[in-house]
């Protein structure tokens, strides 16, 4: 997968990806071997003097890398005006140029105003640090309702999807000031759907969406049922170029035998590739299960329904997935 995703970035236009945490030592080694590919160009973020330092302890060439300081930067004023723009009366002055002295907003803004392609944070921030920033600044963009995650899965040469297993805690009606539903729960399950199929094709998966529950084609009843069922339809009404079918459970999902005796008919069970979740704790658990005793690799989360790509690491990453994740958000750029 990663040697068809670099070939695709050396066919292209160079891209620029920001890295958020400058001086670590996972973001300097995967710097150094993103500098021998040649095929991504690094901006790291920090004090110059200390990422040189971190980067020569642990033997790792960043010769030729963009290093930007916040702190020292000749552009911080036209920074602080586009993120005061942007901000719209939220925050002062004084309140943007704090946030953009640090890494998570000071790379976010450089995607915003054209500086870098996409984004890589989270070595040390947290998952909403990586978020906010994004939110706030690159948006979401023209249509999309929320943002969501997906993980790409690997084993072997088996890729599949699951979303959304890191950003919507649960899917609820959004109502205006008089009470009417603007967004239904369903339509925002849809989304994330219909999103992370999009991220799929990325990937080479040609996406068999499965909207998963404890039920399959109305045998049960009670809890998220009916908000994957409704979702299902709004998904095939809104976008029907795409193979989904639910609700199911999982073993409905993957099971040809299983899935063609409770769902008969359908295009996707028994062989869906992109699995979508009705909750956060469904997600997390499944993909997590799926790494640890399926041996699958997980590569995200990928966030979804933003103007830019700007993607999250784990705090407890290692060098090789800072690697690989940043030849993924380059990708989707």
């Amino acid at each position: 997968m990663f040697e068809k995703l670099i070939a695709q970035l050396k066919a292209e236009k160079m891209r620029t990806i920001v890295f958020t945490e400058g001086h670590d030592a996972r973001i300097l080694e995967a710097t150094s071997r993103l500098v021998e590919g040649g095929f991504l160009k690094p901006i790291l973020i920090g004090n110059a003097d200390e990422v040189k330092a971190n980067a020569a302890k642990g033997g790792y060439n960043i010769e030729g890398v963009e290093i930007i300081d916040p702190a020292t930067y000749e552009g911080m004023d036209e920074m602080v005006n586009t993120m005061i723009e942007l901000r719209k009366g939220k925050m002062s002055a004084e309140e943007c140029k704090a946030a953009l002295s640090k890494g998570n907003y000071f790379g976010t803004i450089l995607v915003k105003m054209g500086k870098a392609d996409c984004l890589l944070g989270g070595a040390t921030y947290s998952t909403a640090d990586t978020v906010r920033p994004a939110l706030q600044l690159v948006k979401t963009k023209k249509g999309a309702n929320l943002v969501s995650s997906c993980f790409i899965m690997v084993r072997g040469d088996e890729k599949i999807a699951m979303g959304d297993c890191a950003i919507n805690l649960s899917y609820e009606d959004s109502v205006d000031k008089e009470g009417n539903v603007t967004v239904t729960a369903a339509q925002k399950l849809a989304e994330v759907a219909i999103e992370t199929a999009k991220t799929a094709k990325v990937f080479g998966i040609d996406p068999k969406v499965a909207m998963l529950s404890f039920s399959t084609n109305g045998s049960g009843k009670g809890g998220t049922v009916k908000l994957s069922h409704d979702a299902t339809i709004v998904v095939k009404e809104t976008a029907p170029e795409i193979d989904i079918d639910g609700e199911m459970q999982f073993d409905a999902a993957v099971a040809p035998e299983v899935g063609q005796l409770k769902f008969p008919g359908s295009k996707v069970a028994g062989y869906a590739n992109t699995f979508i979740f009705p909750t956060i704790e469904a997600g997390n658990i499944g993909y997590k299960i799926a790494q640890r005793l399926g041996g699958f690799e997980a590569y995200g989360p990928i966030l979804q329904g933003l103007n830019a790509p700007i993607n999250d690491l784990s705090r407890g990453c290692n060098a090789d997935e800072v690697y690989k994740m940043a030849i993924i958000t380059a990708a989707l750029s």
